[in-house]
């Protein structure tokens, strides 16, 4: 067993670089040399409140899920020749086993091991380690002349194109996006593949919706500036989708005003819980569909990496070494200069 630098969370504001195990990997499991791993929204409620809901450190925490690096070294049954290859870690672990993995949806598995995660107990540690032992099966190898950190985006990405999926026919519809951070970008730029008509993104800080702009919104709205998005609605609504990805229940509200007779809202962003319109959901006929995490899509996202280089370069907007943590993280929360920020660990 060796040892490997991690950035381990041992309270709000307490983060550290440990040395933590790295076990040899066993049957069908690989050792990633991790390269580069983003940080994550659920990341910063770790960092600034040891959590968030329910879900509560009680043991100290190696963070991270959105990764990639190389494949240092394998276990049995595995191809010695894929020692060096980039791979895109799959954060998710489903049983396959359970009612839901039977039925084709795993991201609702009721024993799901995701890394960087404290919903069980003991924790499922994350992926921001110098070294990572993991099965095969949790690797994806990207298309050739891949960056880490490009391969890296491919978690958060997944997550985008899973919430538009649940939306079901985005083609030719008028889209609304309340919340400009990593996911709500991605969310834009998910819209855009799937042919959206036009994209509307809304947010309280310009630097985001600048980004968005970039990854193909057609209009941005800093609601700090008034309520710009009500006066642009009309009695009846003027979206056909709504992609909530702020978690802010004021912006789910405004975001079921938004919408159409017969529309759609997406939730994506976790936050408080809201008190919803039901009468206005009720008069125009409105449908209310919440998202969680990704299974297939994640391949997908892989794939389609290398055709959406461009824009996913206004997403990654910073890259710090993970000696400088919590300078990273406190990057991260700031987002009149940031939208994703990543580690290096090379």
């Amino acid at each position: 067993m060796n040892m490997t630098h991690a950035v381990v969370a041992h309270g709000p504001h307490d983060l550290r670089i440990d040395a933590v195990a790295c076990e040899a990997p066993g049957r069908g499991e690989v050792i990633v040399q991790v390269a580069a791993g983003g940080i994550c929204g659920s990341d910063l409620h770790y960092y600034h409140a040891g959590g968030f809901g329910n879900v509560r450190l009680r043991e100290p925490l190696t963070l991270g899920h959105e990764a990639a690096g190389f494949i240092a070294s394998v276990g049995e049954d595995v191809d010695a020749s894929l020692e060096g290859r980039l791979v895109a870690i799959n954060p998710s672990r489903p049983c396959q086993h359970c009612r839901y993995c039977l039925k084709g949806w795993q991201n609702h598995c009721t024993d799901m091991v995701f890394n960087g995660s404290a919903m069980r107990f003991p924790h499922a540690q994350g992926i921001f380690r110098q070294q990572l032992t993991v099965p095969l099966a949790q690797c994806v190898f990207p298309p050739a002349d891949i960056s880490p950190g490009e391969a890296a985006l491919a978690e958060p990405f997944a997550v985008a194109l899973h919430a538009v999926r649940q939306a079901d026919e985005v083609f030719g519809k008028r889209v609304l996006v309340t919340g400009a951070g990593p996911i709500g970008a991605l969310t834009v730029l998910a819209a855009r593949m799937a042919g959206a008509a036009s994209i509307t993104v809304t947010d309280v800080a310009d630097f985001p919706l600048d980004q968005a702009s970039q990854i193909g919104a057609d209009e941005t709205l800093n609601v700090t500036h008034g309520s710009v998005l009500e006066q642009s609605v009309t009695e009846h609504g003027e979206f056909d989708i709504a992609f909530e990805a702020s978690g802010v229940p004021a912006a789910q509200v405004q975001a079921l005003r938004a919408l159409a007779p017969r529309g759609t809202m997406v939730t994506i962003g976790l936050g408080q819980e809201a008190m919803l319109p039901m009468t206005l959901l009720s008069a125009r006929e409105l449908t209310v569909r919440g998202t969680f995490r990704f299974h297939e899509e994640f391949a997908l996202a892989v794939a389609k990496i290398p055709e959406q280089r461009e824009a996913l370069g206004h997403v990654l907007t910073s890259t710090l070494d993970y000696t400088e943590a919590t300078e990273a993280f406190d990057m991260a929360s700031n987002r009149s200069r940031a939208l994703k920020v990543q580690l290096s660990f090379q």
